[in-house]
């Protein structure tokens, strides 16, 4: 990289060397030829991009030719006007390209010079600050879609980084062309005044230095200066049609070539509109009827071969739908099939006929892509594997309704709005939108579904927009975490264990079977998962298990032990700047309930009259409201020995309660008790 970095500022100033330096005629002659070569290298490869960002250094390319250019003229400038002379490519210009006419030198050398700078310069650099303003306007709303995306699991930090990344960039990039396209532009003009300033000084020169006659000056001096313009000029027009080509690169996801040949050829019909004009033309027309009916003829055979390969392609679809329906017959008629139809799936997502093109990547579709990283959130924030979610759809729901079943049993249900978005206020925004009032299912939000056209608005004005099948897919993943506990079984277990094995293969083997059975095990996890307690720190809880099972076989017991082991994950999860209001119990109540606790042979639980329960969960209710207020989370402190039970008490009325017990959060949180329960 160094290398390349030395290598590029030798070259820079070399090209400003050249301007103040004579370069001898053959050097200049290679330049010439280098600086052609360079810019037909540019003009196919922005043909080849897909898209902008893959030549994303074409703006400074952009200014180090306009320069090589630029120090080019000057050098031909000094050989034309001091030797009559400027090197054989010139000559080969002004000669063989031109046949020797510098009139018609002239007059194509002012063509390409307005058509470079009219037509193809003018509108790339119309383009690029369209662009520019464009890209710019529509960066606070792509910014908010990428923290919707984020924050509904369907992408990663690192995910939303480079597409951050590639915003800013692109951004940057069409800025860049704004400004880069005036180089062009303006190389167009100084182009022009080296031609008139050449020819007129050539020809006084020539007359009265050089002893040629003025005829002969003026066919000297024209050729060579046609001649020099043209070599400049016309890499100046491969790299403004390269602009052009480049900035006009939008919706594509293949190349420039394949882009043109596949959508301008794509309909037959239109080919044989085409191929018919052209062929009356010929026929009934006083035009050239060869060039006419010829190309008619080759296009309407272009569009007899398109329509045989659509025809061909449609039969083999039907034919593999057939076959596919008659296998699926066949398999109707098999008594064995009907075993599979006995099994509860997990996890359901059924939806009515009017979501099926959101879960049909033929249609572009991307739920099923999102299914894949609500698994893959799942894993990293609970650590469990998630089973396979299935798909349905439902013709007993409405077209816009979607319905998620937990093994077998509806769950929740939403309703989407086709062609809108769903705009929710994080709280502060600085305008109200038009919409229609809902609420938002996963969070039970009040927002609004908007129109796909005030996207944009709704995002400059602050509000959070997602699209629908963000909506379906946020509110599958709370609902997974919600249900978690009930989703890992004990194959699940044996799975996560046996992949702990192969690095803890002594832990294993102490805790199971002697201690614990993989049951046991189950309900210890299931337990953390109900309290959105992640289990990724297996090795953790496994050890904590292997530590505390000799002394008790109770599940729910060893539960707590374990939360006590992960006291500085429970920390950071709920205290993640290191301070906090909560809400603590009386030492009466405290005492109380611990007096309370008895034993039988399936374990122990809480054993308290209906009437104290209610009072105490009405002091916690006054007491929790009061927390929220204050804008806390809603956490009661309470002795060790108490946790477990006071949690199972409160869970009915209060199940978004956070219980924590003071051996489960780290010393060096500062927790400050705004509020304490009574009886």
């Amino acid at each position: 990289m160094r290398f390349n970095d030395v290598i590029m500022a030798l070259l820079v100033i070399v090209i400003i060397l050249m301007i103040i330096i004579p370069v001898p005629l053959g050097w200049l002659d290679f330049f010439l030829a280098l600086n052609i070569s360079l810019a037909l290298t540019i003009l196919v490869l922005s043909m080849f991009v897909k898209e902008t960002l893959e030549f994303s250094v074409f703006p400074s390319i952009l200014l180090i030719t306009t320069l090589f250019r630029l120090a080019l003229n000057i050098s031909t400038t000094r050989y034309i006007l001091s030797d009559g002379k400027a090197g054989e490519v010139i000559d080969a210009f002004g000669n063989f390209v031109v046949g020797g006419n510098a009139i018609v030198g002239f007059i194509i050398f002012l063509i390409i010079v307005l058509i470079q700078f009219l037509v193809i310069t003018k509108g790339s650099e119309r383009v690029s600050e369209v662009a520019a303003r464009f890209t710019l306007d529509a960066m606070p709303g792509k910014q908010m879609a990428i923290d919707a995306d984020l924050n509904s699991g369907l992408i990663t930090e690192n995910d939303a980084k480079e597409r951050r990344k590639k915003i800013q960039r692109e951004a940057d990039f069409y800025g860049a062309m704004d400004g880069a396209s005036k180089f062009v532009k303006g190389d167009a003009i100084a182009g022009i005044i080296i031609t008139v300033i050449n020819i007129l000084a050539g020809f006084m020169l020539g007359a009265f230095t050089m002893g040629y006659t003025l005829s002969q000056s003026i066919q000297k001096f024209t050729l060579l200066t046609v001649g020099d313009g043209l070599v400049s000029q016309i890499p100046a027009l491969m790299i403004s049609v390269a602009t052009g080509i480049i900035v006009t690169r939008a919706a594509s996801e293949s190349n420039l070539g394949t882009d043109v040949l596949s959508q301008l050829f794509a309909q037959s019909k239109v080919l044989y509109i085409v191929g018919g004009v052209l062929m009356l033309i010929g026929i009934a027309t006083p035009l050239p009827n060869l060039p006419f009916i010829t190309i008619g003829i080759a296009i309407m055979l272009s569009a007899l071969r398109l329509t045989q390969d659509k025809k061909e392609l449609e039969e083999q679809a039907e034919f593999e739908s057939e076959q596919e329906e008659e296998r699926d017959n066949n398999d109707i008629r098999k008594p064995e099939n009907i075993i599979p139809l006995l099994q509860v799936d997990p996890i359901e997502l059924e939806f009515g006929y009017g979501i099926i093109p959101l879960a049909d990547p033929n249609q572009g579709g991307d739920l099923f892509d999102r299914l894949v990283m609500i698994r893959r959130q799942i894993a990293l924030e609970m650590g469990i594997v998630v089973p396979m979610i299935r798909l349905r759809d439902n013709i007993q729901l409405d077209s816009s309704e979607y319905l998620i079943k937990i093994k077998g049993n509806d769950i929740a249900r939403g309703t989407i709005v086709f062609d809108h978005y769903l705009a929710m206020s994080p709280g502060v925004v600085e305008g109200e939108i038009e919409g229609i009032d809902t609420i938002e299912p996963a969070f039970g939000l009040p927002a609004k579904w908007i129109r796909s056209e005030d996207r944009e608005k709704a995002e400059l004005l602050g509000y959070t927009v997602v699209d629908p099948s963000s909506v379906i897919s946020t509110h599958l993943t709370e609902v997974i975490k919600k249900h978690s506990h009930e989703l890992i079984n004990r194959e699940d277990v044996k799975q996560l264990i046996e992949n702990i094995k192969e690095s803890n293969s002594a832990l294993v083997e102490e805790l199971m079977p002697n201690l614990m059975s993989l049951g046991d095990i189950q309900k210890v996890l299931s337990n953390l998962l109900k309290e959105f307690v992640s289990v990724r720190d297996l090795v953790t809880i496994l050890e904590t298990l292997a530590d505390y099972a000799r002394s008790t076989r109770d599940v729910n017991i060893l539960t707590e032990y374990v939360r006590q082991r992960l006291s500085r994950q429970l920390s950071r999860t709920y205290f993640p700047f290191g301070k906090a209001k909560v809400v603590t119990l009386e030492q009466s109540l405290e005492n109380m309930l611990m007096e309370a606790i008895e034993q039988n042979e399936n374990g122990t639980f809480l054993s308290i009259d209906p009437m104290t329960s209610q009072n105490i969960v009405a002091s916690l209710a006054q007491e929790v409201r009061k927390l929220i207020q204050m804008g806390e989370q809603a956490i009661v402190v309470t002795a060790p020995i108490v946790r477990f039970y006071f949690k199972r008490m409160t869970e009915q009325s209060i199940p978004e309660l956070v219980v924590l017990s003071y051996n489960e959060i780290e010393s060096d949180i500062d927790i400050q008790s705004a509020g304490m329960v009574s009886i």
